[in-house]
Order: C-alpha cells, then structure tokens, then sequence
C-alpha cells in the first residue's frame, strides 16, 4: 500500500512540475529565459538539434531584455533564424556576440489570450492528477481483491491519496492564480 501512495505522490509531482514549465513558457510581457531556453535550434548546418539552452547563456539583461551568448559566436546566426522560425513572437537583434530580444508589451487582448491559454494548461495539470489518483485507487481495490489488504487499509489508502490529490490540486490552483496576476499586471 505504502509504495503505491509513494508512487502515486510522485506521479503527482512530476505532474506539478510539467504544468509549472507550461505555464512559465506563457508569455507574460516580462523577459524571462523560460521564453527561448526551450526552442530548439537546427545548429552547425542541421546536422544537430540543440535547445537553445544548451548553447548559450540566457538572462534577462531588464524586465524586458533578453540575453542570450552564445558559447560558440560562429553559430550566432542559426539561434537567431530558429527563434525567428520558431514563432513564438519575439524578433532578436544580434548585438557583437550576444543576441538581445526585446519583449514588446501585450496588448489587453492578448493578456486574455494567454489568461485563457494558462486555465487550459491548469485544467490538463488537474485532469493529469486526478487520472493519477484514479489509477491508485484502482491498484488498491485490486491488492484488496487479491486478499493482500483488509478493507480498512484500504480506505485509509484512499483516504491518504485523496488527501494528496486535494493538496497538489490546490498548488496547480495557486501556480495558475499567480500567473494570472502576472499577466494582467501592465
């Protein structure tokens, strides 16, 4: 019983985490390196893909200014045509050897696109927990049928899973409340 709670708990918290980095890859009007650290960059003539993470450093030079340096100024080209390709809104300007992407700020309209993008991915994140604690539940009832647990461990189980579900559920509530405020903050 003990090892299905364990595994149901972190079922659920790669799940946290998942929905942590959708939500983080959300534009937001701020620049964060979460907006390019993920696009993928056909580098060195296509013969590798590569994250743009993997081949520079990337900060945010202002809250709306970001910097990105290569490791490699040959290949400074091909980062800046894959974020362009990548049509995520953002136009770099390669500045000596670093790339600088400002970030324009979001009009109302797009603040309420990216508001209803974000409950979307929030609502996937509960669903995907919720699928979890439903499969726990399930091995439980079997372990029971199997005569390997008494009712009443079972129901504590349960109870014990529930109890997370309500927990993690909540964290997912208040990561998409945060980013909420975040985008309609001007």
């Amino acid at each position: 019983m003990e090892q299905i709670i364990t595994a149901a708990k972190e079922k659920m918290r790669k799940a946290v985490d998942i929905i942590q980095q959708d939500l983080a890859s959300i534009r937001s009007g701020r620049a964060t390196p979460s907006l390019v650290e993920n696009i993928v960059i056909h580098a060195y003539g296509g013969s590798q893909h590569l994250r743009v993470l993997e081949m520079a450093t990337i900060h945010a030079g202002d809250p709306k200014t970001i910097v990105i340096a290569p490791y490699d100024p040959s290949i400074i080209e091909e980062i800046v045509k894959g974020i362009q390709e990548a049509n995520v809104g953002l136009t770099p300007v390669v500045d000596g050897e670093i790339i600088r992407i400002s970030i324009p700020a979001l009009s109302e309209e797009r603040r309420l696109e990216y508001v209803k993008l974000a409950r979307t991915k929030i609502e996937a994140g509960r669903i995907m927990i919720r699928q979890i604690r439903q499969e726990a539940m399930r091995d439980l009832k079997r372990l029971e049928e199997d005569n390997a647990l008494t009712e009443d461990e079972r129901k504590h189980g349960e109870k014990a899973i529930q109890q997370l579900t309500d927990e993690l559920i909540a964290d997912i509530d208040g990561l998409g409340v945060k980013k909420e405020a975040e985008l309609m903050q001007v």
